[in-house]
């Protein structure tokens, strides 16, 4: 073991559990340090950003704090995960989780099985959101500022027979989503494909459930929604705080 590694990470953890700081005595006793071993350490993690100093105390610095939020990222996006295994299999569809993030629809996690594959992003998503369930979910979320900036970004168009037309139909099929009902489309993005997306909905942020089906199994499509927007309902907090991924 690096021992001077070890003796680093033992006073990041004295500085850690002291939430109003604490002077390098108190830390070098606290892990069990020599000072001058302890005034060497703290210098070197204050100049990496590790550590900071406010009057004569050391604080936890930004680098520290980024770890932390990146541990607790991965944890929120495993959390995420793990739920759209669970709903794809008791389902038996593949599920997605999205995102309205800066003017951009985001796919964030898919959760599928190579015997209920998703659907294939054969045209863009962020470019489409008017004909698949998912950005047409999204964008029902949004005020008529955000939502005309966006199709005026990216503009309607027919990748399928099915697709809707024009951007005055979109607008008003859009106005007409309840606020937490289901959005489904059959065969807009993808043909012999059908899908329905769920709002969720956290401060300003937009963010939907979706799953997919293929068309012969279009007759369990709002069952299979209802289900999903089921178990949604039992995990809401959690993944309220897990739209920030």
């Amino acid at each position: 073991m690096i021992g001077s590694v070890q003796r680093a990470m033992r006073l990041l953890e004295a500085v850690a559990s002291r939430e109003y700081g604490a002077p390098a005595k108190q830390l070098a006793r606290e892990a069990g340090l020599a000072l001058p071993t302890a005034y060497h350490l703290l210098r070197t993690l204050a100049h990496e950003g590790y550590l900071r100093r406010e009057k004569g105390l050391f604080f936890l610095g930004a680098a520290a704090e980024r770890l932390g939020s990146s541990g607790a990222q991965e944890k929120r996006r495993s959390a995420v995960n793990d739920a759209l295994a669970h709903w794809r299999d008791s389902i038996g569809a593949p599920v997605y989780f999205a995102v309205y993030r800066e003017g951009e629809i985001e796919v964030v996690c898919v959760a599928d099985t190579p015997g209920n594959p998703a659907v294939e992003e054969w045209a863009d998503f962020r470019e489409t959101g008017h004909a698949h369930a998912i950005g047409q979910c999204l964008l029902s979320q949004l005020d008529e500022g955000a939502r005309r900036d966006h199709l005026d970004r990216y503009p309607v168009q027919s990748i399928t027979p099915y697709t809707v037309r024009d951007e005055h139909t979109l607008l008003r099929r859009l106005e007409r989503v309840g606020r937490m009902e289901p959005v489904v489309e059959r065969q807009e993005y993808a043909l012999g494909t059908v899908c329905a997306a769920i709002p969720i909905t956290a401060g300003t942020t937009a963010a939907a459930m979706a799953l997919s089906l293929p068309l012969s199994q279009a007759d369990r499509l709002l069952l299979a929604a209802r289900q999903l927007q089921g178990e949604i309902g039992k995990l809401l907090g959690s993944l309220s705080i897990s739209i920030s991924i």
